[in-house]
């Protein structure tokens, strides 16, 4: 369509020159979901030493070759080894160390044997221990013992920036004794929606209001997408308070500024005017359906996206521009999440790349999608039934029932 930025031309333009955030120094407590912003280097050994794998008799493994059920070997114990207590001396040949599991394995002693494979019995609440023990079964050097290093190799690159910190990297984080770790900035986004009608919940409707559903909706996105959401008093729909709530974000010292509504071509639409002023605007017209109406520009040098003010279309528009912007400024691998499904009714479309809200269900081993019902860019409960949205091509005019499209999951594969 002419006049109109294709989608793939505006999100190049809106990622141009964009880089990861600096990183930040914060406790490991608090890393979970963030994205490593530098390679860590073991700087250790785990485990730092021999220890064993087993409650059991750390042993010289010659010593009690041949044994079994029939004949065991009995040994005298010479030393008793708790956990978390250093060594204090050698396993002399010809005795054993009774060895709690993750102790010191003595020098000397070549392996451990599990205490169900001797005569005696764990007893915890004694500190006594046994004079002698019979050995059950012969073992062979090594066994039960987790050698130095044995997960992880001092100087090993184990972790790379770019990673998002799940439990298990958290876990080797403080394996490796490291209480602060270098993770990439949450980029901070100032959000306002603009519109007389618009009224926040909790405060009585006058007639011809509206709840101001976009700016929670986009509050979440940006909170969900690893972003840090400021959310902006809602501003009149004049130009002295679009202006006022503009400089009120620029408090902020955001690294995006999102609004909602005032970028279409009404009478009241005052966003451009005030843009203009405070910085630059590139773009107002995208070949999109739902949310044709966004505006990509700069307000004192802090990228700005104007999203349509129907919440389906501020929903469709934050996924398609404003997700991957955050990603990228975030250090975040891309997530979109897409899957081949065929279209169990007819759709037709204007010749805009389309998103239909579709429900998702499994036939004869196939994923099927049906549209939700109203496609109305204001019926925001058709993103709650949605399992995805399927995307219509440009130019696609009538896509028949049994055509295979490409669907933007919404919801996890394994709800099907």
């Amino acid at each position: 369509m002419a006049n109109l930025f294709s989608v793939d031309e505006a999100l190049t333009r809106i990622l141009a020159g964009v880089t990861p955030l600096a990183h930040e120094m914060i406790l490991l407590e608090n890393v979970l979901g963030r994205i490593l912003a530098q390679d860590i280097i073991a700087p250790v050994h785990v485990p730092p030493f021999a220890n064993s794998s087993m409650d059991g008799y750390a042993v010289i493994a010659s010593d009690i070759a041949g044994a079994g059920r029939e004949n065991p070997v009995s040994l005298p114990v010479s030393m008793d080894i708790p956990a978390g207590k250093p060594l204090q001396a050698a396993l002399r040949p010809g005795t054993v160390a009774r060895i709690m599991t993750g102790a010191v394995v003595p020098d000397g002693a070549d392996a451990v044997v599990p205490v169900e494979d001797t005569d005696t019995q764990w007893d915890t609440t004694s500190p006594e221990i046994p004079s002698e023990v019979a050995f059950f079964v012969s073992i062979q050097p090594g066994a039960n013992i987790r050698p130095i290093g044995e997960d992880i190799q001092k100087g090993m690159n184990l972790l790379q920036a770019g990673m998002v910190l799940r439990p298990q990297e958290i876990g080797v984080l403080a394996s490796l004794g490291l209480a602060e770790i270098p993770v990439v900035r949450r980029p901070k986004v100032a959000i306002l929606s603009s519109g007389d009608e618009l009224v926040a919940p909790g405060e009585p409707l006058q007639p011809g209001q509206i709840r101001d559903s976009n700016s929670y909706a986009i509050a979440a996105l940006v909170e969900t997408y690893g972003g840090v959401p400021v959310r902006i008093p809602t501003a009149r729909d004049t130009i002295e308070d679009v202006r006022r709530r503009f400089h009120e974000a620029l408090s902020h010292q955001p690294d995006v500024i999102l609004s909602s509504a005032g970028v279409s071509v009404g009478a009241f639409d005052v966003v451009r005017t005030v843009m203009n002023e405070l910085g630059e605007v590139n773009f107002w017209r995208v070949n999109i359906r739902p949310g044709k109406p966004l505006a990509f520009g700069h307000v004192a040098g802090i990228p700005f996206l104007g999203l349509p003010g129907n919440p389906v279309s501020a929903m469709v528009t934050f996924d398609g521009f404003v997700r991957p912007l955050l990603q990228k400024l975030g250090g975040r691998p891309d997530d979109t999440d897409t899957a081949a499904a065929i279209l169990g009714e007819s759709v037709r479309t204007d010749g805009r790349r389309t998103y239909f809200r579709v429900k998702l269900l499994q036939e004869d081993g196939r994923l099927v999608a049906y549209t939700t019902g109203t496609q109305s860019s204001g019926a925001l409960s058709s993103m709650v039934l949605a399992d995805g949205l399927l995307i219509v091509p440009e130019n696609t005019t009538y896509s028949p029932a049994g055509s295979e499209l490409q669907v933007r999951l919404l919801r996890r594969m394994s709800n099907w």
